[in-house]
């Protein structure tokens, strides 16, 4: 069995999913493709979500709403990763983006070692369906458009702009920009 809450964020409602080996699941509740990463789950650990509580859901809630705060920038949690290990070495590479900062899709690519694998980068990052704890929405254009966010572009200016705010990279944006 997979566990399964919703919970209520700043960003709207979230699905938060658990095994005992980790968190494998927490995305927007009404992502236009939160069915298929859901089933992708459920495939992958041969279990099916349920509607139960999980001890890494306390902890999920706690850091998650530091982080909206401004007072988490990192997270510390066990992270159940389920997908391919091209998907898994992608999400695994967006862990090294540091808050408030963002990467292009090609220097994403080069980070992860090939470069003319933007595509493919792109691909397994909208797979991703631990979002902004696996922060993929630190990943924009090569000209520094915000493109590609399962969670809307809306999300992603919001989430971005507050790690902005609590960096101090918006007010140096506004001087210099």
């Amino acid at each position: 069995m997979i566990c399964l809450k919703h919970i209520d964020t700043p960003t709207g409602m979230m699905c938060i999913g658990a095994t005992d080996a980790g968190i494998c699941l927490f995305d927007f509740q009404y992502r236009r493709s939160i069915d298929s990463i859901m089933k992708r789950i459920e495939t992958g650990l041969n279990a099916k979500f349920e509607e139960a509580e999980h001890p890494y859901f306390a902890l999920l809630e706690a850091q998650i709403n530091e982080y909206f705060k401004g007072q988490r920038m990192e997270f510390d949690l066990p992270l159940h990763f389920v997908g391919t290990p091209f998907q898994k070495s992608v999400w695994t590479g967006l862990l090294q983006i540091p808050y408030g900062e963002t990467r292009s899709y090609k220097q994403q690519s080069i980070f992860l070692g090939n470069e003319k694998a933007i595509r493919a980068v792109a691909g397994a990052n909208g797979e991703n369906g631990i979002a902004i704890i696996v922060p993929c929405h630190r990943v924009i254009g090569e000209n520094g458009s915000l493109t590609g966010y399962g969670g809307g572009l809306q999300r992603k200016k919001w989430l971005l702009d507050l790690e902005r705010k609590h960096t101090g990279k918006a007010a140096q944006a506004e001087l210099f920009g």
